[in-house]
């Protein structure tokens, strides 16, 4: 049995990792501010410090009250269109924080470190699907702060022997297949759930943002991952550390994308109602295709995602909702392992 830290355990993705880690055995401890994350998110028993990752002798106090086998890193703003509104905070925080934790976990003799990065960092892709050798040219100030992350432990590595893995993916779906946890964002971004409260008369009607781009139906294509297999993948790169791997960059991806439209689509085949939406003006900066290659993943961990249908991917967040409507002000207050 291991023991890990979990920042942003309390968010979306990071609630999955923590619940898939207990599952199987592991003690968690949890580090959230709670601005994005929900405390009902974490699983009954787990402990969780309620603290800024920015304030350092809080964290050295955490290190000081736990031995961490390695810490898994999730907390960061994350929202493109607010980092080219505000490109300095996220530049700042984003990098400081994890630089902050990085330092943290080598002055405490714990030197394995998992990084939730993006596929963002990418920018605009000259070769799809996108592996980890296309160049890191981010077009948002959200990615050219994962990829200063990434540098930073770069050189962590070099200088302390930090091993650490960053895992870059673009859109985490779906929710855990027990009804356990789902995603509960204020405000609410992602295509998905937008399209599910559409159906469910639970938010606005949906906006296309362009729809002449040169791809089938004129949509933007994405690639998304289930929440529960993105967990996985997870804990499949902490363990390597752990055995004693080195340092590693991939790719996270179903291996194949899904235009907007063909997500309206499934929403609408598995809550069996339409999805309200109206056509909108493309949005600067959307490039028409993103896909990102998981060969390298799976080749090196075994790696497969359970998930890989788009009508299962959003079944189970259609499910969550509908158990869920005010999200996680609808839940006991903890989720359970079980």
């Amino acid at each position: 049995m291991a023991r890990f830290l979990v920042t942003g355990g309390a968010g979306y993705v990071g609630s999955h990792v923590v619940l898939a880690l207990v599952e199987r055995g592991d003690e968690v401890v949890v580090i959230d501010d709670l601005r994005q994350g929900h405390r009902a998110a974490v699983p009954s028993g787990v402990p969780m410090v309620e603290m800024d990752l920015a304030d350092r002798r809080q964290l050295t106090e955490v290190f000081a009250g736990w031995k961490f086998d390695g810490v898994l890193h999730f907390a960061a703003l994350s929202l493109v269109g607010e980092s080219m509104r505000d490109p300095l905070r996220y530049l700042s925080e984003n990098l400081t924080n994890t630089l902050g934790l990085a330092d943290a976990a080598v002055k405490a003799g714990c030197l394995r470190f998992v990084l939730s990065s993006t596929a963002a960092l990418f920018g605009f892709p000259e070769t799809l699907p996108i592996d980890e050798g296309a160049t890191l040219l981010p077009a948002s100030a959200y990615g050219e702060s994962k990829l200063m992350a990434e540098r930073g432990l770069d050189w962590a590595d070099k200088v302390h022997g930090l091993r650490s893995t960053a895992l870059r993916y673009f859109n985490a779906a779906g929710a855990d297949p027990k009804g356990r946890l789902g995603e509960d964002h204020d405000p609410e971004s992602h295509l998905i759930p937008l399209a599910i409260n559409a159906a469910l008369g639970l938010g606005p009607e949906l906006t296309l943002f362009g729809t002449d781009y040169p791809t089938l139906d004129g949509t933007c294509i994405r690639d998304y991952v289930h929440v529960t297999d993105l967990a996985d993948a997870h804990l499949r790169v902490m363990d390597r550390l752990v055995a004693g791997g080195p340092s590693r960059r991939y790719n996270v991806g179903n291996g194949s994308g899904y235009s907007v439209r063909q997500v309206i689509e499934a929403v609408e085949r598995v809550a069996g109602r339409p999805v309200p939406h109206r056509i909108g003006p493309r949005r600067p900066g959307d490039p028409a295709v993103l896909v990102a290659s998981n060969a390298k993943l799976r080749q090196e961990t075994g790696w497969t995602p359970r998930f890989d249908a788009l009508d299962d991917i959003v079944r189970t967040a259609f499910q969550w909702r509908v158990a869920h409507p005010r999200g996680y002000d609808d839940r006991a207050p903890s989720a359970q392992a079980a």
